[in-house]
């Protein structure tokens, strides 16, 4: 299932899924209007359409799948190979040991005032220093509760997938010398279309992101890259830290970043965002 919050002039949000271009509401046991979170704490089992409420996809508005998150988006930095070793060259990298290669996961939150849905804009203006940069990231949703849980059990616990754009303020990131100042701002965290339900997903280390700035790719890679994976990252984060449902993972980004590039290539007002992960969809946003 894809599964999205929409809303339109006639209706706050609901939640719904899409299918064949069009969004159908749904309801879970004894909650006919539930949010996207009620829907995760239910489960994929407990969900049923709601006929009578059908509505063609160019008719609604799609926000983030979880427009106000319980809690910080628990991120994850240089976790791409060749992303690490660009982030390391680029002279932005103020993390301790400066090491090109991460010898454990490097964990950074961003607050839920930085959630933004697909076609909202990233405010580049709230960045005084103009270092405003991309980054395509797969998002793991948490569907069960849970501390300390081992690798082997890592994917029982995953509800869906979405995407996330980590935008990032570089130079705060790099003055700071930490990184919740410069991927905090408001607008931020761009995330979307919907949650593809992790059932859909035999293999997430089999999905390739694509990232395009005014057309142009700019990152393309599979998530079978990462140094950490996905079960490793739940283990590490959870081992004394509950993952409640609706908690969700941004797992990195990989090469191919603004400050990557000589001489850096920032967003600017008027630019375009596009990041692709197939089958999720494509989380588009203007820079204003």
């Amino acid at each position: 299932m894809r599964l999205v919050t929409f809303k339109s002039a006639d209706f706050p949000p609901k939640v719904g899924l899409i299918s064949d271009e069009r969004v159908v509401g749904i309801a879970v046991t004894n909650n006919p209007y539930p949010d996207m979170i009620e829907v995760i704490r239910a489960g994929i089992e407990s969900v049923s359409k709601k006929s009578a409420e059908t509505y063609a996809l160019s008719d609604v508005q799609l926000l983030a799948p979880i427009p106000v998150p319980a809690k910080n988006i628990i991120c994850v930095g240089k976790n791409y190979y060749e992303h690490a070793a660009e982030f390391h060259a680029s002279g932005f990298d103020s993390s301790a040991g400066k090491d090109a290669i991460p010898e454990v996961p490097i964990i950074f939150t961003k607050p839920p005032t930085t959630v933004i849905g697909p076609g909202a804009a990233i405010q580049s203006a709230l960045d005084l220093t103009n270092s405003v940069d991309y980054e395509n990231e797969l998002v793991v949703v948490i569907g069960k509760r849970g501390r300390g849980i081992r690798k082997g059990d890592a994917l029982s616990h995953i509800f869906g997938y979405t995407i996330a754009n980590d935008v990032t303020a570089r130079t705060l990131q790099h003055r700071h010398k930490q990184w919740f100042l410069g991927k905090g701002l408001d607008t931020f965290c761009p995330m979307g279309p919907c949650i593809l339900t992790a059932d859909e997903v035999a293999d997430p280390s089999e999905l390739t992101l694509t990232t395009r700035v005014n057309g142009e790719i700019r990152q393309s890679a599979r998530v079978a890259d990462l140094i950490f994976d996905i079960s490793t990252l739940i283990e590490i984060i959870s081992s004394g830290m509950t993952l409640d449902a609706g908690d969700m993972i941004a797992t990195g980004t990989p090469a191919g970043v603004g400050i990557g590039f000589q001489p850096p290539r920032f967003l600017r007002p008027g630019d375009v965002v596009s990041l692709s992960i197939d089958p999720i969809g494509t989380l588009e946003n203007p820079v204003t």
